[in-house]
């Protein structure tokens, strides 16, 4: 397990993109500085506006965000780009710290709030955790939307199949022409897939799952001319 964690640490160091929001550029550079050694790719911004510039231009994993800034709020930053980038982990650093900011910065969803001075170790620490917990989001969604392209996949691969046995089945395209996507059961397909097989919508049809050959339009237009009579 411990093997295991290390490796993810490791993987996690070298593809991590790090932003340093802070307007003292002695505690920016030092911070770079072990965080560069550390194998990380690291960005500075000494002001809010310029932190949130570069994070409309590039993708980070990780801010490190100081609330003291010369132009805006350091919470104001950190809230907007939870909510343009609600992926990007935040890391509250402040000389000011206080219960109700801390609640606050956790609130908005920063993984962490590091009272300064902090040491090295601190911040290597609060960085390792909260770069496994955005790696690990990351696998998640990514898994997620494969799942979604997966199931988009299989309802195609049922419609061609419904459509297909239409025209060799003609007890089954009776029984689907009489009660529409009822006949449907033992298909995997939504509720909105089954409708539109149903009713011939030939226009969802051709947009979720592509051109049919004239095979599968056989059903399609019987089924229209259905309608007009």
């Amino acid at each position: 397990m411990g093997a295991l964690k290390e490796k993810t640490k490791t993987e996690s160091t070298k593809a991590a993109h790090i932003l340093i929001m802070e307007d003292d550029l002695n505690v920016a550079r030092g911070l770079k500085m072990v965080l560069d050694e550390q194998g990380y790719d690291v960005d500075l911004r000494d002001t809010g506006y310029g932190a949130l510039d570069a994070i409309g231009q590039y993708e980070y994993d990780l801010l490190m965000a100081d609330l003291r800034l010369p132009d805006i709020d350091g919470m104001q930053v950190i809230k907007q780009v939870r909510q343009s980038n609600p992926e990007t982990g935040v890391i509250v650093m402040t000389g000011y710290a206080t219960s109700a900011l801390a609640v606050d910065a956790l609130k908005l969803g920063a993984s962490d709030f590091i009272a300064k001075p902090f040491t090295e170790d601190q911040i290597k620490a609060s960085i390792d955790e909260a770069l496994l917990a955005h790696f690990k989001n990351m696998e998640t969604a990514k898994v997620g939307s494969q799942s979604s392209l997966d199931a988009i996949s299989i309802q195609k691969r049922e419609v061609l199949k419904v459509l297909n046995r239409t025209s060799e089945d003609r007890r089954f395209s009776n029984n689907l022409m009489k009660k529409g996507g009822d006949a449907l059961w033992e298909y995997t397909l939504s509720n909105e897939a089954k409708a539109a097989i149903g009713s011939g919508d030939l226009g969802w049809i051709n947009k979720h799952v592509g051109e049919l050959t004239q095979k599968q339009l056989m059903y399609v237009y019987k089924r229209l001319e259905l309608e007009v009579w």
